[in-house]
């Protein structure tokens, strides 16, 4: 059976270490290779300087030798002259001087003619010349120069050639890039152990910083002051403090929310209990009855405020979790709900009305709006008398889009209306009864949609005491379809 390759994880967790010894070690490996061909161009190069002088030396040699009798170069070499030429132990030396017709006067027919005859129409007199060629499968590196009598054209000069193998050249570049390539075996996987030992101490106060968290307790939320933590590590360290001071404000908040949440509970609960035990000892069947009616309404206003508890607790939770927004059509919205509160107006003798001046589309969670406009109504017609008025409308005004609900109730303060948004605060005096959640979950909610909730005395109240009528505003930014696919 064929065993499976296991692919590789794109997204698996890499060390960081791991990724930097990579990003520095990998440009290393391929500028090596590369320096190791730009060192054999360069010592190549200082290898023929010293060979190409010499072998200028022996054309000058040469050509200090030749003489024109009737117009056609003769040539003389003493012995000593020939030795000079042929001393190289190493190398093959080879020189010819070739007449006006191309025809070799002296020296050795192997040696290669040069066949770039344009170029030796431009040679300048006694300058030397260098090009490369090749004779029996070797390589010669070949030095001319033009001979003349001025008394003679330029055809009728004469061309001397010395040509030389390479080997000696080989040799030297060789020992050139040795001496620099044979250290690099030493200095690179120094240099490796080095950055090792580099970024090790680099990325330690990472470790520290780890070792700072990982030794908290779980419920100490407090800022980490970290020492000398370094310029890199310095947005991280403030990120997550800043994460921490959230998570510190929510666990108050939760706190807060479980104390007040029991407190609240254990009025209704305590009254409903005592109601139970005084209806166990009635006789009377009127006032059993009376009893019964009396539990059953503390019992609806428990419910009441469970369910209030939990569209609150739902309203914070909705912050974190990221609720589903989309395009909601506010006005249409808001003639729905105010529909369906037609009935419990008609039976407090309230006049319940609904106006909006155009289409009013905002982005939101409808669950969370619908919630946000039932305790907006429910807040006004609690607190709006008999024969009363509460108006609901949308209206739209400069890219936002505002929801009004206003009523002709007994009003409120402007210093109460700046408190009527915090949890359980209820105004004095009133004698209506609520859980003082309602206002608190539109803030929540309104706060959600990036909208601006806010409760003020009616228009006509310019004095600032309560007046008849209140009017609660949340102010929605307009939907702004976005561009992206």
């Amino acid at each position: 059976m064929k065993s499976q390759q296991k692919t590789p994880d794109p997204d698996a967790q890499r060390s960081l270490f791991g990724e930097i010894l990579d990003w520095m070690l990998a440009p290393l490996l391929v500028v090596w290779p590369l320096s190791i061909g730009v060192t054999h161009y360069f010592a190549t190069n200082v290898a023929n300087f010293p060979y190409d002088q010499a072998l200028r030396e022996r054309v000058m040699v040469i050509a200090r030798q030749v003489r024109f009798d009737a117009g056609l170069p003769q040539i003389a070499l003493p012995g000593e002259a020939r030795a000079f030429l042929r001393s190289d132990e190493i190398d093959s030396v080879y020189f010819h001087v070739l007449g006006p017709d191309g025809k070799v006067v002296a020296g050795d027919p192997e040696l290669p003619l040069n066949q770039e005859t344009d170029e030796l129409a431009a040679l300048d007199p006694g300058e030397v010349h260098f090009r490369d060629d090749e004779t029996s499968g070797q390589d010669l590196r070949v030095a001319f120069m033009l001979v003349g009598d001025a008394s003679l054209p330029r055809e009728r000069w004469a061309l001397v050639e010395v040509g030389e193998t390479l080997e000696k050249r080989s040799q030297l570049s060789n020992k050139i890039i040795a001496s620099v390539i044979l250290p690099q075996f030493v200095i690179i996987p120094l240099a490796v152990v080095l950055v090792w030992f580099g970024l090790t101490r680099g990325l330690h106060p990472l470790t520290r910083l780890r070792d700072l968290i990982e030794a908290r307790r779980e419920e100490d939320l407090s800022p980490i002051m970290a020492i000398r933590v370094p310029e890199e590590l310095q947005p991280l360290t403030d990120a997550f403090n800043s994460m921490l001071k959230r998570m510190q404000r929510n666990m108050d908040a939760q706190r807060r929310f479980i104390s007040d949440a029991a407190h609240q509970m254990r009025t209704p609960l305590t009254g409903l209990k005592m109601q139970a035990q005084l209806a166990a000892r009635e006789e009377d069947p009127q006032q059993l009855r009376y009893a019964l009616q009396n539990i059953s309404t503390s019992v609806d206003r428990a419910s009441h405020l469970v369910n209030q508890l939990l569209t609150l607790a739902r309203a914070e939770a909705s912050g974190v979790s990221a609720q589903v927004m989309e395009p909601v059509e506010l006005d249409r919205l808001l003639s729905e709900i105010v529909g369906e509160w037609v009935m419990v107006a008609r039976e407090r003798l309230i006049d319940i009305g609904f106006e909006s001046s155009a289409r009013a589309v905002i982005s939101g969670n409808v669950f969370l709006l619908r919630e946000m406009i039932n305790n907006l109504l429910d807040n006004a017609l609690r607190y709006t008398p008999e024969s009363g008025r509460v108006t609901a409308r949308s209206l739209g005004e400069h890219g936002q889009v505002v929801l009004e609900i206003e009523d002709s109730g007994i009003g409120i303060s402007i210093d109460d209306a700046r408190k009527v948004f915090d949890r359980f605060y209820r105004v004095d005096g009133t004698g209506v009864e609520g859980s003082g959640l309602g206002l608190a979950i539109v803030r929540e909610i309104a706060q959600l949609h990036r909208a601006e909730a806010s409760l003020a005395p009616h228009a006509s109240d310019e004095s600032g005491n309560r007046q008849q009528g209140a009017v609660a505003r949340v102010v929605f930014p307009a939907y702004a379809p976005s561009n992206e696919p």
